[in-house]
């Protein structure tokens, strides 16, 4: 079966969020099942494809309204990735550096759509399965099914995966020129309050669309940036399947960004290691409880929360822990945060900023790694966490709720806590710095985390499943 990924992110060319770690993964996984998966994306002037070799595979040319383009199609030579890796590069708008915010950021994935299908269209190609991702390429649907252009791959089924229903992609009627010939009687499945909503198109046109975690379809029809009726009325062709993680990648036992490997059966002696190498980094004291935040600093992580909460359970446990963040986002909350770590040197730590060998370090070394997100479609880090040992506290909101079961509860192995807020943050610090106390307690948390199974080999077979459902043939 062949399958083409459509997607802005891909790790590692290009990741911004979890949406590249997902695209990163999913389709090499699919291929050790026995499909043909493939990723298509932006090219971006990066490292990855600077260092690497490329074969021209097509050339053409397009239109976006009255501007003709010029694009190429590019395979890296040795699919080291696990699978084929295509670039769209279109000189002067799909050739940069950034992934996203740039002016003319409608145009860019518009003429990435284009070119996609022009390329397939135009080569005689007839993949089995069009898998997007979020907005990016959600006119694809639209396009298929609704343009003269492409009436030979109409019969092709498409599915969706919403990674964030936050972000829609929206744009003005004035840019419906962009699009090429298309039936003028099927523009109400692109309009969504009043705009061209690729999302929103996506959803309405595609055959079945899923979601990153069973919760998080449901908590779209109640939060979803404007689009809470449409998931509400487009629920049947909903699926939820969570996210895996590659575990070939975020593995204790072989990871090469940590000094000390380690797996479940020497996970005390490996963790403390880790730990202790963490801590002569960062100046704290590796016999205290660790407590690590790891994300973006904005609103929709509860990043805005962490400096009053920390300040809070510092007074209330004072000297007791530490606590050590690794992100970067809004100037406001950065600047509380080295306010903070200023005024509590021996117990908080901050690297604004992002580091990939660090980051690993800290799922290692960390005991804790808090959470208190306002919106979490899936959430991948409480997962490596899980992975390496490291106990998430989580708010209980879309994937942490699905992933993490708190550890008073049978079975359970996190803490979990209802609502965004400082106060219910603090309750959550109180318990962890309580079960640290509790070595056995917490030795045998650890080993049960690390033997949980979230991988990607459980996920892509649901993925396999649902394409079946589709396409009988595969």
């Amino acid at each position: 079966m062949r399958i083409f990924h459509l997607s802005a992110e891909c790790y590692p060319i290009a990741k911004v969020g979890g949406l590249a770690d997902v695209v990163g993964a999913l389709p090499k996984y699919q291929n050790l099942a026995g499909l043909q998966a493939a990723v298509v994306m932006p090219y971006y002037n990066r490292k990855f494809v600077q260092e690497n070799e490329f074969d021209t595979v097509f050339q053409a040319s397009t239109l976006l309204g009255t501007r003709r383009l010029y694009f190429e199609i590019l395979k890296e030579k040795t699919d080291k990735l696990g699978f084929e890796l295509y670039l769209v590069k279109i000189p002067g708008l799909l050739d940069r550096e950034e992934v996203y915010q740039y002016p003319d950021e409608t145009e860019q994935f518009i003429a990435f759509q284009i070119a996609f299908l022009d390329w397939i269209s135009y080569s005689q190609q007839s993949p089995d399965l069009i898998h997007c991702h979020d907005h990016h390429s959600g006119l694809v649907p639209f396009l298929l099914y609704h343009s003269k252009l492409y009436t030979r791959l109409s019969h092709i089924p498409t599915v969706l995966t919403i990674h964030n229903g936050q972000y829609h992609g929206s744009f003005g009627w004035d840019k419906l020129s962009y699009l090429p010939e298309i039936d003028l009687t099927k523009t109400g499945l692109l309009d969504w309050g009043g705009a061209i909503n690729p999302l929103a198109s996506a959803v309405k046109c595609c055959w079945r669309y899923t979601t990153v975690s069973p919760s998080y379809l449901t908590e779209l029809s109640i939060s979803s940036n404007g689009l809470e009726y449409l998931f509400y009325m487009e629920r049947a062709k909903g699926v939820g399947i969570i996210n895996g993680i590659d575990t070939e990648i975020w593995d204790p036992k072989k990871d090469p960004m940590i000094p000390h490997k380690f797996s479940i059966k020497q996970i005390t002696k490996g963790k403390q290691a880790d730990k202790e190498a963490l801590c002569a980094r960062f100046g704290f004291s590796p016999d205290k409880p660790l407590i690590s935040f790891i994300g973006r600093l904005v609103l929709e992580k509860g990043a805005d929360l962490l400096a009053a909460a920390m300040e809070e359970s510092f007074n209330e446990h004072p000297g007791q822990f530490n606590f050590l963040i690794l992100g970067a986002g809004e100037k406001e909350t950065e600047q509380e945060l080295l306010e903070l770590r200023d005024f509590y040197s021996e117990q908080c730590n901050v690297f604004i900023g992002y580091d990939e060998s660090l980051a690993h370090l800290i799922y290692a070394g960390s005991d804790f790694l808090l959470m208190p997100s306002r919106v979490e479609p899936c959430g991948l880090n409480q997962l490596y966490a899980l992975r390496y040992g490291t106990l998430p506290i989580v708010r209980s909101t879309g994937g942490l709720r699905d992933s993490v079961i708190d550890f008073g509860e049978e079975g359970g192995y996190g803490i979990r806590f209802h609502n965004a807020s400082v106060e219910d943050i603090c309750t959550s610090v109180t318990r962890a710095l309580n079960l640290f106390q509790n070595t056995k307690h917490l030795q045998f948390l650890q080993k049960l985390m690390m033997a949980l199974d979230f991988s990607w080999d459980r996920s892509a077979k649901e993925y396999y499943e649902l394409y079946k459902s589709l396409n009988p043939t595969i």
